[in-house]
């Protein structure tokens, strides 16, 4: 497929995470309820790539977005994107970030699985512990020709629930780190202001202004 060539765009950069063991609290994991979310996400990403560009990218876009909301926690990915900064922002300001971010994240993966041509999302069925607890969940795109991709899940339990809090490229690329440095840097320079209009602005370029 033209985007899944891989997901670049999305990961924004490239920053290795070090090495990590596994944790004595994975063997109590209930591995079905971490892994479920992302089952729920690759079917609704195949479901959006069968419909392909003949569907308009808004309605794409608002058949992904409950899917995305339910599997991602996004405000806890902006708030360690944005970091140190994020207690002195206003209530405000913190609803205007998280809704720039909420339309960004959906238009990155509308704009990057948009076409199926016999691909296939084989997710592991165990889970790899991380040593705070968090879990892992392997993901490969498998093309019908050339090199799968790993695209892995960090998961984070919070009242009970299993929801995504970074996604993995190559199993080491850390999106929450490559667009950590992006965040605060904007923040730096123009405020929660500045923040916003880049996420509208990169929003606007994956969806044409459709979204």
């Amino acid at each position: 497929m033209r985007r899944i060539g891989i997901h670049r765009r999305v990961v924004l950069g490239a920053t290795v995470l070090n090495a990590v063991g596994v944790s004595p609290r994975a063997w109590a994991v209930d591995a079905a309820a971490v892994v479920a979310p992302i089952q729920q996400l690759c079917k609704g990403l195949l479901a959006i790539m069968h419909a392909g560009q003949t569907m308009p990218f808004a309605q794409r876009f608002s058949q992904l977005a409950p899917v995305v909301e339910r599997v991602f926690d996004l405000a806890t990915i902006l708030q360690i994107s944005v970091g140190p900064s994020w207690p002195t922002l206003s209530a405000d300001q913190r609803s205007m970030l998280l809704a720039a971010f909420r339309r960004y994240t959906i238009a990155s993966y509308v704009s990057n699985f948009d076409e199926y041509s016999g691909q296939r999302f084989d997710v592991a069925s165990d889970v790899r512990g991380l040593p705070n607890g968090e879990q892992v969940v392997d993901t490969r795109i498998v093309p019908t020709s050339g090199d799968a991709h790993t695209l892995d899940y960090v998961m984070r339990q919070n009242a009970q629930v299993w929801r995504v809090v970074d996604v993995l490229l190559d199993g080491t690329i850390s999106r929450v780190a490559v667009q950590r440095s992006d965040f605060r840097r904007l923040l730096s320079e123009g405020g929660a202001a500045a923040l916003a209009k880049s996420l509208d602005d990169k929003t606007a370029n994956l969806s044409g202004g459709a979204a």
